[in-house]
């Protein structure tokens, strides 16, 4: 555990987390949505620092990132906690649950990651890396003095300033746009399109970026907002890679179909419309 960054203290011990835009109002004792940022008597400590739930050798491809450093190997490590709640998630055992944790500190995991054969670095991923900031903060800095790459794997929800001191140790990011409407964000992910997008315009320019869109049958599946969502990517950059992935019916949408792959295919071409790189 570790005090925080990115708060403000306030009135009846209570704060607010600066971190991403939920601008959570903390009461003491309790946590903001994310679960890993609590309140201890009037400061906000990062309770998830140094736990880690998950960690593997992965091929970079699994991010997934099909156009960064192709076929190598990163060390990909995660805690808990997510600041979406989506209702699809495909990780919901660890972003929605607290599951059993192991404590590695940040030189222990850096140095791991150096005795590795074969790896470029570390990859933050499975959960939620961005509420996870003061332990990826660290990590990223030590490891890329040390010479390695750093990935987030994220949904990307946080707020400029935070963004802006992390993004100098950022090699690549893949971000998910789940879906270009507000509503679907606001209703199915408990979050906003505006900072996702905004958080992709940024880190387009600074560090290589793909995107993932989960696909799912009758939700955010149409033409009219693959055409609407793409069109907006080129503007930034057409060459930016574009992964559509088949949703799986998961968590509390177990009772929708898998996504057909007709379908993504129909997808594809008019992604294909804007975007020079798109993987199904």
């Amino acid at each position: 555990m570790k005090e925080a960054l990115y708060y403000s203290p306030m009135a009846d011990n209570k704060v607010r987390c600066e971190l991403c835009p939920h601008r959570c109002i903390i009461s003491d004792g309790s946590t903001g949505i994310c679960r890993v940022r609590r309140n201890y008597g009037g400061k906000l400590f990062a309770v998830a620092y140094e736990m880690i739930s998950s960690i593997a050798l992965d091929p970079i491809e699994k991010k997934p990132l099909d156009f960064f450093m192709p076929g190598a190997n990163i060390l990909s490590v995660g805690t808990y906690g997510c600041n979406f709640n989506c209702d699809f998630c495909q990780n919901y055992s660890i972003s929605q649950q607290t599951p059993e944790l192991e404590r590695i500190t940040v030189e222990s995991l850096c140095e791991t990651a150096g005795n590795l054969k074969g790896n470029i670095g570390i990859a933050f991923t499975y959960n939620e890396p961005l509420i996870w900031y003061e332990y990826v903060l660290e990590a990223c800095m030590l490891n890329q003095k040390q010479g390695r790459i750093n990935v987030l794997v994220t949904n990307g929800y946080i707020n400029p300033e935070p963004l802006d001191k992390l993004l100098p140790y950022v090699d690549a990011m893949n971000i998910d746009l789940k879906a270009f409407k507000d509503d679907f964000y606001s209703k199915i992910c408990g979050g906003g399109l505006d900072a996702v997008k905004t958080t992709i315009k940024k880190c387009a320019g600074k560090c290589h970026v793909e995107l993932t869109n989960l696909s799912i049958p009758g939700m955010n599946d149409s033409e009219e907002e693959m055409d609407e969502m793409c069109r907006w990517i080129a503007s930034i950059d057409k060459n930016i890679p574009l992964h559509l992935i088949s949703f799986r019916p998961l968590y509390k949408m177990k009772d929708l179909p898998p996504q057909d792959f007709n379908r993504l295919i129909s997808l594809r071409n008019t992604a294909m419309k804007y975007l020079n790189r798109v993987i199904i």
